[in-house]
């Protein structure tokens, strides 16, 4: 089976023919020599997590209903599920503690390159940590700010300050479960110790774990990402781009950003203006630098600098095969070890550049924060002296890009919805309340050959749409939907439904939000928080008509996200199924019971016009049961 017939993205498809003529292995090929894949694994009912396996559970009751040690399929299908979403959380969370240790870097005059550009923000997160704001240099109030939230990754007990953002309802109800984040390092180290043999067997005692130690992700670690981020780099504000592989240029030297923080990224993006570089540019024959991004690395400089998107994930190995990118700078997550393999048939230089990702056959240049600046001069200028390396011959730029307008923030949804002088959620919170909007969905995640390649998300979100439903985006999701023409004002007009094209018509906002990189989905959680102070929409998240979705999961960071959402009170759902069908009890734990204990729950469809009829229909439930009008347009839905 020829998977690209699952790609929506016509320049995808013409890259994924050439690197097939050029005999170019790329993930569809490499996914599918992996079929049949293992269907133990799929069920989560494989266990290796001592010596005495690895042991497996027949699923279907005929073999093995034990591992070696006794335990079950209930036991070994949640120990897995929190071993998985322990290790999204602890990414999430250490890419939260690398961006403090910078905050507290600067503010100890270490760094180069760095300053804060958002002061107001610095000074409002500082007054949550009962840091003094007052008549003090701004270095003194970051010192002290970092090191508070440093302490909190280390302490044994308490709370996280920002878990105080969430409603006093949902506050007591993790305290009631025993759920409420202590320290960020202790959830993570107790939830690894939690999954060793012969410690935790409960099914349910485990998934009170994976809630635990997700909630000090995403109102922990990937909450002070996002924060510090905006400190550091500037809040970000509705801003116009470009995205997809036409956005790299034939004529300029192409530098490709790749990966999760911004610490480099930024700093070479700013770099990349000087005219000192772009002179030495037009010396190698070159009309200029094109700074470009891939994955969430690209979504953090787009929301801030309006740099382009050359792709997401799935489109990394394929910016390469354009034959046009002089170096890629990869730091963390998401990165393919075949980067190594496929720049070898060009002229593509790959650098990886965090201390913590290493790659075969890749060189490797350390940032650190303290020589940021010289670090990235030398990498741009190792891109300029590349480019009269390219064969002019094999360069296939596609032509398609499409714009986008980005940058939307909880803080900035105040004004888009209120305006300067009278800043407010009320415009937002009425049109749900009087049947204009049915309710807000924020359609996440990566994208996965699994699940159209990127077209699952795309399909779900039109579907929406015309149902009158917002959509706030963020990470490669958000990068796919760019890609389709649905960041810009004018889809509302095109898919959106009556109700919503209305609020978008007065407002100026795209049908589809796009909110930053996938670390930025607690700001999905703060703007939840302010409907809720807002009023007239009930006390906790759990009441309002909200849901989550990620069709096309891939990462271990995805269960986290998705399991902070649910823990919050949110109703999520997945495409491929978490690994748990193979325990009956599991999956009727999460995708029934756990409504009733937690406010929110999992779902699993991987057809995307279905998956949009589940999360309507729980919309309309949680409209009923606040008695809202119904829905002004609903007779001309098709």
């Amino acid at each position: 089976m020829r998977m690209e017939k699952f790609l929506a993205d016509l320049a995808s498809k013409e890259i994924l023919d050439l690197a097939r003529k050029e005999n170019i292995q790329t993930i569809w090929e490499r996914y599918q020599l992996q079929q049949p894949q293992c269907g133990f694994g799929l069920l989560g009912l494989c266990c290796t997590n001592c010596n005495l396996g690895p042991c497996r559970i027949d699923p279907f009751g005929e073999g093995a209903e034990f591992g070696a040690c006794g335990a079950d399929r209930d036991t070994i299908s949640a120990r897995n599920l929190l071993r998985r979403t322990t290790a999204g959380a602890a990414c999430h969370n250490d890419h939260g503690r690398d961006l403090t240790l910078a905050l507290l870097a600067f503010a100890e005059g270490k760094t180069q390159g760095y300053r804060i550009k958002s002061e107001e923000k610095l000074k409002n997160i500082a007054q949550e940590f009962s840091i003094p704001v007052e008549n003090r240099p701004l270095e003194d109030i970051a010192k002290d700010l970092a090191i508070k939230i440093l302490s909190e990754y280390g302490q044994q007990k308490g709370k996280l300050t920002f878990s105080q953002r969430a409603p006093k309802k949902r506050q007591e109800l993790w305290r009631k479960l025993g759920i409420m984040p202590r320290g960020i390092d202790r959830e993570v180290v107790e939830a690894i110790s939690r999954t060793n043999m012969g410690v935790d067997h409960d099914l349910r005692s485990l998934i009170l774990a994976c809630m635990r130690v997700a909630l000090s992700d995403g109102w922990g670690g990937s909450m002070v990402a996002t924060e510090i981020s905006d400190i550091l780099f500037g809040l970000p504000s509705p801003i116009r781009s470009q995205v997809n592989l036409g956005v790299l240029k034939e004529d300029e030297v192409n530098l490709v950003v790749h990966g999760h923080v911004p610490l480099l990224s930024d700093v070479v993006a700013e770099l990349a203006l000087e005219e000192d570089l772009i002179s030495k540019a037009k010396e190698k024959g070159a009309k200029g630098i094109n700074v470009v991004g891939i994955c969430c690395t690209a979504n953090e400089v787009l929301v801030r600098r309006g740099i382009p998107v050359a792709g997401n994930f799935l489109q990394q190995e394929l910016a390469i095969i354009t034959g046009a990118v002089e170096l890629m700078l990869v730091d963390i997550q998401c990165i393919m070890p075949s980067l190594a393999k496929v720049s070898s048939c060009f002229h593509t230089k790959v650098v990886s550049t965090h201390q913590k990702a290493r790659f075969y056959g890749i060189q490797h240049i350390e940032f650190k924060e303290e020589e940021a600046t010289q670090t990235a001069r030398r990498l741009i200028e190792t891109a300029i002296e590349n480019f009269p390396k390219r064969d002019k011959s094999r360069v296939n730029i596609p032509k398609e890009k499409m714009d986008v307008v980005c940058g939307f923030t909880a803080e900035g949804i105040f004004h888009h919805l209120g305006g300067r002088y009278r800043a407010t959620y009320r415009p937002l919170n009425n049109a749900i309340i009087e049947g204009r909007i049915r309710g807000v969905v924020g359609v996440v995640g990566c994208d996965n050959p699994k699940n159209l390649s990127g077209g699952a998300h795309i399909t779900l979100v039109k579907e929406l749409l015309k149902r009158d439903v917002l959509v706030v985006q963020t990470g490669c999701a958000a990068i796919e939907c760019g890609k389709e023409g649905l960041l810009k004002p004018e889809a509302a007009f095109e898919y959106a439904g009556l109700g919503l094209r209305e609020v978008c018509e007065a407002t100026g906002l795209p049908p589809v939000l796009h909110s930053g990189a996938c670390v930025d989905n607690s700001r999905i959680l703060i703007e939840c928080c302010e409907i809720l102070k807002e009023g007239g929409l009930g006390e906790d998240i759990s009441d309002l008509p909200v849901a989550g979705a990620a069709l096309e999961w891939m990462s271990e960071k995805a269960i986290a996200i998705g399991w902070y959402a649910v823990s919050s009170g949110i109703f999520v759902v997945f495409g491929t199924p978490l690994p748990i069908l193979g325990s009956k009890n599991l999956e009727k734990f999460l995708t029934q019971e756990l409504f009733e204990i937690i406010g929110g729950g999992w779902a699993f469809e991987e057809d995307p016009v279905k998956a949009a009829k589940i999360i309507v229909s729980h919309l309309d439930k949680k409209r009923e049961k606040l008695k809202l009008r119904p829905m002004m347009y609903e007779p001309n839905l098709i």
